[in-house]
């Protein structure tokens, strides 16, 4: 590439962050109504409460559900925006700084932080798996991945020479989050005994 050409605007990347965002959004919306359901009515079941190991209820009503003194859903309600609008901002021609990339990619690693920690919880101290929360992790952790190594291959974060090998692995998201997708399975498995709660 030319020192004059300007690169290729990520387009599957902007497509990604947009239907990503809007997931999320949505699912950080169920959960918004749900906790208000329990709020209003504290005896109601929700529809997100199939069994003692799959509900929605338990981990709203803990203290992991406001951590930060307010219901966590309403972070995802906020946060899951920024993705949305980055992308919008791509399809509309925009390009940002490097800067901008660098913070955005923060947010994101800080994202995918809390959602290891709610993860954490949810399986080692609360056992159960929320649904709707379930859909906010497996958004948050391609984002992740995405992004990071977007930024890697354009060289707005620095990897040194390890910037050629993250740059190929670019190219393997769908495969990098199908395997994270796995590790959260298989420890959700031994601790919890997923299969036979549900099947057995």
């Amino acid at each position: 590439m030319s020192q004059n050409q300007e690169p290729r605007r990520p387009i599957a990347l902007a497509v990604f962050l947009i239907v990503a965002g809007a997931i999320g959004v949505y699912a950080s919306w169920e959960l918004t109504l749900a906790k208000f359901q329990t709020l209003l009515q504290p005896d109601t079941n929700l529809g997100c409460d199939f069994s003692v190991l799959v509900q929605c209820g338990k981990n709203l009503d803990a203290w992991q559900g406001s951590v930060f003194g307010f219901p966590n859903p309403l972070i995802g309600l906020c946060g899951f925006v920024a993705p949305i609008a980055v992308g919008v901002g791509i399809l509309a021609g925009a390009r940002f700084s490097r800067w901008f990339w660098i913070l955005f990619n923060l947010g994101i690693v800080g994202a995918l932080a809390f959602v290891c920690w709610l993860i954490y919880q949810s399986i080692f101290s609360l056992f159960t798996l929320c649904p709707w929360c379930m859909v906010v992790w497996s958004v948050t952790i391609p984002l992740f991945w995405a992004v990071t190594l977007y930024n890697v291959s354009r060289g707005n974060i620095p990897a040194g020479g390890a910037r050629k090998f993250l740059t190929a692995a670019y190219g393997w998201v769908p495969l990098l989050t199908l395997a994270s997708y796995v590790t959260v399975a298989v420890i959700a498995q031994v601790k919890l005994d997923v299969i036979t709660s549900l099947f057995g």
